[in-house]
């Protein structure tokens, strides 16, 4: 539940939204549009779990057709609202624009604690959700395509994949219904670190920003900074690992569920993970110190505070004890309203969420551009690439007249295979993505922060797209 006085989920997307529509020149009527969800499932439906029936509340809300399919993932949480989903499902829509990804927003949630169900007993609610969407047309290639989320992985998306081909069995595109799938079913390479390798790009775009760090007085670059992350599941847990292998970024706090450890000399999260596997907790993992509280990580004082868990996480009860320098919001709207004005008029830099989390749908796109394609990225031009570097390699030791060794060898002429690829498409979009957002920060007079910058330029896109289809002449 929110605090007293505080703006919901909800209530916050809608705020960044009407401060950025004031700095446009975009039609009213254009901005009422884009603003709203354009529809909202509401469904009750049964389910046995052993000998009872369970009445399951669950939602799927599009946000914006002016792109189809629409895209967004599927949440299981007991904390679950509509007012959650639909504010999900309009960042969705504005976090595609950002990355130029062609699809509307959508978001799908089902009010349960995952925790409490058996495998088994996940599979039934899963098919008999997806089973809704089938009979009310809100999945499919061109219509709807799900994902994971906060509570759901592969394994979920498998089972709504084949529950789709139970009704659409003939559909040569089916595979494409829904993203997020386990590589042996139709998925691709690299999507489950998608996220959080679209978070350790924007971070690095963000520190490698020389006026930015002025600002804060930080050194630009990765090398040496540190990093507090809120939450170890895949994104927080993928951020971490990449942030500190490729970044040489120090992570000197982790907290999740169970609670909060800290380190200064640095955390190895490979370590830390094998630890969580073994114990079931991160507490007490060796070197560390356990802190008494789990959201103590938000008082810790570090360059990078990533928030990888849910929404709504610092605010005006506790923005005044963030000692971070800036926030990246890996987690969809972890930071309120309210709070983010606080941190600004103190200097902070706030990269958003509708930016920074969007790895995981651009991801999702390739995906489906693959399932669509029937084919599996590199297939076709792998071992072309690979032979002609080798030719190349070889005719320079043959001009002149020195050799290389053959590992050497092997990594100048290797071809890119999907993985490569996936993660080339990923890196080239996020680099694009803030040059965008900056560009809009620096040039209008305004525009003061990266999340009203990303606010403006999703608006101008999705407003260019309806003007487009001549909806709005």
């Amino acid at each position: 539940m929110k605090s007293k006085g505080e703006p919901s989920f909800y209530e916050s997307v809608q705020r960044n939204f009407d401060k950025a529509a004031s700095l446009t020149k975009i039609p009213t009527g254009l901005l009422a549009q884009i603003k709203e969800c354009n529809a909202v499932y509401q469904m009750r439906f049964p389910v046995k779990i052993g000998t009872k029936f369970e009445v399951i509340e669950a939602y799927r809300v599009q946000h914006s057709h002016h792109r189809a399919p629409t895209k967004g993932g599927i949440r299981y949480s007991q904390k679950v609202t509509q007012n959650e989903v639909m504010a999900l499902a309009a960042l969705m829509t504005y976090k595609c624009a950002i990355v130029d990804v062609p699809f509307g927003g959508a978001k799908g949630g089902v009010k349960i604690s995952p925790r409490e169900y058996s495998v088994p007993q996940l599979q039934k609610i899963t098919r008999r959700y997806t089973t809704e969407l089938v009979r009310k047309n809100f999945i499919g290639p061109g219509i709807d395509v799900p994902a994971p989320d906060y509570g759901t992985g592969a394994r979920e998306m498998a089972w709504i994949l084949d529950t789709y081909m139970v009704f659409k069995g003939g559909e040569i595109d089916a595979a494409a219904c829904v993203t997020g799938k386990p590589v042996t079913q139709s998925g691709i390479r690299g999507r489950e670190e998608a996220t959080g390798r679209g978070v350790y790009y924007g971070i690095r775009e963000t520190v490698n920003d020389k006026d930015l760090m002025h600002k804060i007085g930080l050194q630009t670059g990765t090398e040496g900074k540190t990093m507090a992350v809120q939450g170890l599941g895949n994104v927080g847990y993928h951020t971490a690992k990449i942030s500190q292998e490729e970044g040489g970024i120090k992570v000197i706090c982790i907290a999740e569920y169970e609670g909060a450890i800290y380190d200064a000399d640095g955390i190895d999260i490979d370590k830390l993970h094998r630890h969580r596997a073994k114990t079931g907790s991160i507490m007490d993992f060796p070197g560390s110190k356990n802190l008494n509280q789990r959201k103590k990580i938000l008082e810790i004082k570090c360059d990078i505070l990533v928030p990888a868990a849910l929404e709504n996480q610092i605010k005006k009860s506790n923005v005044s004890k963030v000692k971070a320098k800036i926030i990246a919001e890996a987690a969809n709207g972890p930071v309120t309203a309210d709070a983010a004005e606080v941190l600004l008029k103190n200097g902070v830099i706030i990269i958003p969420d509708m930016y920074l989390n969007a790895g995981g749908v651009t991801v999702s796109y390739f995906e489906w551009l693959k399932n669509l394609s029937h084919m599996r990225f590199g297939r076709m031009e792998k071992r072309f690439d690979q032979n002609t570097y080798l030719n190349l390699v070889n005719l320079v030791e043959r001009q002149t007249g020195k050799s290389i060794k053959q590992r050497e060898k092997t990594i100048i002429a290797r071809g890119a295979d999907e993985i490569d690829l996936v993660r080339s498409g990923l890196e080239e979009t996020m680099v694009t993505a803030y040059g965008q957002i900056r560009e809009i920060m620096y040039r209008k007079k305004d525009v003061n922060d990266l999340r009203t910058a990303a606010f403006v330029n999703a608006l101008g896109k999705i407003a260019s797209d309806y003007i487009n289809l001549g909806v709005f002449p």
